[in-house]
């Protein structure tokens, strides 16, 4: 393939989620109570931020779970099928996926889903060196919308991955929906390995969020950073602040921005209103057990086969029913 085509396949997903981005962007600043979606805040700068909040001493869940893989990484290896390809939901960085690339001789290829191409194609880059026997096939997409999967993998059996309690982001109704999306993209029987956070005690909780050195405000912030760098905003991030809080009722951590003033933002030509106090809703992180989130991946037609847990954290192979 020529480096003219190469270009052209990057691009054209490229250009349809920066039209997706200003779409739902505007949508959640113009509805009441205002909202964004999570899934952008994993611009470049933001996939960095969130690197560093998996290192701050308060958050737990990168910690658990990497630590659950590693102990576990056999036993997970060992319901894969032969000659197979890893397909992660969410990419990111590939450090939990390396542990798996490590430990199941039967994964042939890698296939990194991520809405952020420029970090995904950094990371590809150094799994190739790392990994010379593995075929890796990043795909710049919205894991959460269907998309096309490469062809050199078209053909063969193929493992999901959905680290980081990233489940935990979609209220009950889209989990179900990006489950049964998941199941269509493996195919029937496959496996999915999948990392769910626990419900735990608020002391726990809200430190992870609310981290003493402010990362995760820095990343929450971002979201509005990259508003103006990609959309042509005008927002003053000096004008809003960073709040997390554990809504009891319903299971979740909530992240806001709230607005430290009344004040205009120009936002890609429209302009959008702020009381003073009001927020922008921009993430979830919805906490279950392991019977709730199993009963969750039952409703989307998967059956739950094993569960790795230290308390705090669980992480789930599910396979995927063959009749839906």
């Amino acid at each position: 393939m020529t480096t003219t085509a190469q270009t052209a396949l990057r691009a054209a997903p490229s250009l349809e989620i920066s039209d997706r981005f200003a779409s739902e962007v505007i949508a959640g600043l113009s509805v009441k109570p205002k909202r964004l979606p999570a899934k952008y805040f994993y611009d470049l700068a933001g996939s960095a931020l969130f690197e560093r909040i998996t290192q701050l001493p308060e958050y737990y869940p990168t910690r658990c779970e990497v630590a659950l893989l590693r102990e576990n990484a056999p036993a997970i290896a060992s319901l894969f099928p032969a000659h197979c390809a890893l397909l992660e939901f969410g990419a990111g960085s590939s450090k939990k996926a390396r542990i798996l690339l490590g430990a199941a001789a039967t994964i042939e290829a890698y296939v990194p889903v991520d809405i952020s191409g420029d970090f995904l194609q950094q990371d590809a880059n150094q799994l190739r060196r790392d990994f010379p026997h593995i075929a890796v096939h990043p795909v710049v997409a919205d894991f959460t919308q269907r998309f096309v999967v490469p062809a050199a993998v078209a053909d063969v059996p193929r493992v999901g991955f959905f680290p980081g309690s990233t489940i935990g982001n979609f209220e009950h109704h889209e989990a179900v929906e990006f489950l049964r999306h998941a199941g269509a993209t493996l195919g029937d029987g496959a496996v999915l390995v999948i990392g769910v956070d626990l419900i735990k005690d608020i002391s726990i909780l809200s430190p992870a969020y609310n981290d003493a050195e402010g990362v995760t405000a820095k990343f929450n912030l971002n979201l509005l950073a990259r508003i103006n760098r990609e959309l042509g905003g005008n927002f003053d991030l000096g004008s809003f602040e960073h709040h997390a809080c554990y809504n009891r009722e319903r299971s979740r951590i909530e992240m806001h921005l709230a607005s430290l003033k009344r004040q205009k933002v120009r936002v890609n030509g429209k302009t959008v209103t702020f009381r003073l106090g009001e927020t922008i809703h921009t993430e979830n992180s919805y906490k279950y057990t392991i019977e709730s989130f199993q009963a969750l991946a039952q409703a989307a037609g998967w059956s739950p086969l094993k569960v790795w847990s230290d308390g705090l954290f669980s992480v789930h192979a599910i396979r995927m029913s063959d009749v839906r």
